[in-house]
């Protein structure tokens, strides 16, 4: 009877231990999937500040070309203006030569600035749409679209292998859901044009109907235009198709991957050229650029 009464608790407690077991495991694999998704925001966020670095980077080195070159400019000044004060005496016709020399040089200063803002401004647009596009694409879209952002114009560049059907130019049923988010984009902006580039690697092609690569590429870009026209309605006007074969490849194409890497279709959105060179040939809106004695 004694004995009896000593089992009772040794199994109460066991029973205990064996819940606290399974509240430790699932508090322990909750943590372990909270850990992951960390890592996977952790290693996009590295990802997006080395991008953001590069852009840094670049706009750095153009500011510092800009100031070499008014450093050149106070240079010239400074020589010339030395000449005149040596000259002065003898020939007044230096005063009109050195004026007409600054005035040139503050024209000059007012056109580099302008060119700046300009460009600036067409980097600011570009850097808006590359983020509005990454952020509508999720983490598997990601994995077959690439967006770039150089010297003023955006390459959107989509893996052959989400965009086609294998070994076709035909539209896959996946692809649908991430055009139509480049459309949204294109959409938003209607003064830019938009170019779709096929390339291919460099494997012979084998169908009855393609010639080559050259046929291959220029296919697969004319069915991603007709696509934005048709099914999404870009306008048609500022759509181009094009084919570059095998010619334009961005990797090695003795090896499985960089034939995948070089296997794909971009998109690359411009400013339209009109509207472009008429920023750039557009006078300063205001005199509020320093003079040379004012750099």
């Amino acid at each position: 009877m004694l004995k009896h009464k000593k089992i009772i608790p040794l199994t109460i407690l066991l029973g205990s231990l064996v819940m606290a077991s399974c509240v430790s495991n699932k508090k322990y694999l909750a943590l372990q999937t909270q850990h992951q998704d960390l890592a996977t925001l952790y290693q996009k966020g590295q990802v997006d500040l080395a991008e953001s670095r590069a852009k840094v980077k670049s706009l750095e080195d153009q500011l510092e070309q800009e100031r070499k070159n008014n450093a050149a400019l106070k240079e010239a000044y400074s020589k010339l203006q030395t000449t005149l004060d040596k000259s002065i005496s003898q020939n007044s016709q230096g005063n009109v030569n050195i004026s007409k020399l600054v005035d040139e040089i503050n024209a000059s200063n007012k056109y580099i600035q302008h060119l700046v803002n300009t460009k600036n401004k067409s980097d600011s647009l570009n850097v808006v749409l590359t983020n509005n596009l990454t952020r509508s694409l999720s983490r598997e879209e990601l994995r077959d679209v690439d967006v770039k952002v150089l010297k003023g114009v955006v390459y959107i560049s989509l893996s052959d292998n989400m965009l086609y059907k294998s070994g076709s130019y035909e539209i896959s049923d996946k692809a649908g859901e991430t055009l139509s988010k480049i459309a949204k984009i294109i959409q938003d902006y209607k003064d830019y044009e938009v170019l779709i580039e096929g390339n291919t690697d460099s494997d012979p092609i084998s169908k009855t109907n393609i010639r080559n690569n050259w046929d291959l590429s220029t296919l697969r870009a004319s069915s991603v235009v007709q696509a934005l026209q048709n099914n999404y309605g870009v306008e048609p006007k500022r759509l181009t198709a094009g084919g570059r074969g095998e010619y334009n490849p961005i990797a090695d194409n003795t090896t499985p991957e960089g034939k995948a890497r070089n296997r794909r279709t971009q998109i690359i959105i411009t400013p339209k050229l009109d509207q472009f060179m008429e920023l750039i040939d557009k006078a300063p809106e205001t005199d509020s650029t320093p003079t040379i004695d004012e750099l």
